[in-house]
């Protein structure tokens, strides 16, 4: 298997991976805790690293995974107390663990291959060259393994508890009177996202992971009200970004996990703009429809009001319309032609006239 292939696979299960607890973060309004996770959990990993002195050993991902749930405890202990809120607790509690860690990092492990710049960014690129090896023979990149394990872990924790976070989810106080214990399935899916945040982090880098957990789910939420679509959207968003990531990058010879991002990005942006219901596109044209609606119906109330009266018959003449209802000309043409598509009305030498649906909506507009 080439190194671009490989590459490309590792992208893949890393946004997948990352997408699918995405999904229930941005549903459960939580989206800054994955940065806050995927950056404190820096702390775990020194820590682990000096107890161990092995970069390799799994008690990295062990403590890295439990600091990530240390700071979600941290995070909910602040904010029971009601004096500070959940985004100002986040903002204290994952810096502070952050800041700790990179501290111990530049004082006792200047020279061992543990920066903050490779936790941060991490590099695709060089995955493959990290190889897994059984009884002598070559089985592919660590990463792909790792992250592989980790997508079937994540995967199977939402099949089988489906249930109680669906229901956890939006609505933790139903869920704790059934006896479904909200409290262990969010501490649950909060081990999920530290665990899947250290398995991406060597490969990734913390700023992609945030990326692809928070992105591809958010760009989803936008386009679909059902959660099983919107873990399959997150997922295919989450594909598409990794695979047009890396070809973009391999286009212009950039960043492979800063084009991923980027394309992230736009993914975003195309479903926030053209969303079927909740796109910007969609909500002018619904907003757009609303007034021309609400406008022809003041325009059938209006001509009731004076329709069969002859000292008011110039109130319904078409000239005399801008004055009384203070609309520009263009827009009584553009009202006028709808209600005759609709059938409301009709014009006899530029008076408007009634029809009989006309009057029957007039008459229903008036009893409201």
């Amino acid at each position: 298997m080439s190194p671009q292939v490989e590459i490309q696979l590792i992208a893949v299960v890393v946004a997948v991976a990352c997408a699918l607890p995405g999904v229930f973060l941005v549903l459960r309004r939580m989206a800054m805790l994955s940065d806050a996770i995927s950056h404190a959990i820096l702390l775990g990993i020194v820590l682990a690293f000096f107890a161990t002195q092995d970069l390799s050993s799994p008690f990295l991902i062990i403590a890295a995974a439990l600091t990530g749930v240390l700071t979600v405890s941290l995070v909910e202990v602040l904010n029971r107390t009601r004096l500070v809120k959940e985004d100002a607790a986040i903002g204290l509690v994952f810096p502070l663990l952050f800041s700790i860690g990179v501290i111990l990092i530049s004082r006792y492990a200047g020279k061992v291959h543990l920066d903050t710049d490779a936790v941060l960014l991490g590099e695709l690129a060089f995955a493959p060259f990290d190889r897994l090896v059984v009884f002598g023979i070559d089985i592919g990149p660590k990463s792909l393994y790792l992250m592989g394990g980790i997508l079937m872990l994540n995967l199977a924790f939402i099949v089988v508890f489906f249930k109680e976070l669906k229901l956890a989810t939006f609505d933790a106080q139903l869920a704790a009177a059934l006896g479904f214990a909200p409290g262990l399935i969010h501490y649950g899916l909060m081990t999920l996202v530290s665990v899947t945040a250290v398995g991406a982090f060597e490969a990734v880098g913390s700023i992609l992971v945030v990326a692809l957990m928070i992105g591809p789910p958010a760009a989803a939420y936008l386009i679909t009200d059902s959660i099983v679509s919107m873990l399959y959207l997150s997922s295919g968003i989450g594909f598409l970004a990794a695979i047009g990531g890396y070809w973009t990058a391999h286009l212009f010879d950039v960043s492979i996990a800063g084009s991923m991002a980027s394309i992230v990005g736009i993914l975003f942006m195309f479903s926030f703009l053209f969303a079927p219901h909740r796109g910007m596109v969609a909500l002018a044209r619904r907003r757009a429809k609303q007034r021309i609606e609400f406008a022809l119906e003041m325009l059938v109330v209006h001509l009731l009001n004076h329709q069969g009266m002859p000292e008011e018959e110039q109130e319904c003449h078409i000239g005399h319309l801008p004055a009384h209802l203070h609309w520009n000309a263009q827009f009584i043409e553009r009202i006028v032609k709808q209600g005759e598509k609709e059938h409301l009305l009709k014009r006899v030498h530029q008076f408007l006239k009634l029809t009989d649906e006309g009057c029957k909506k007039a008459e229903v507009s008036l009893t409201r």
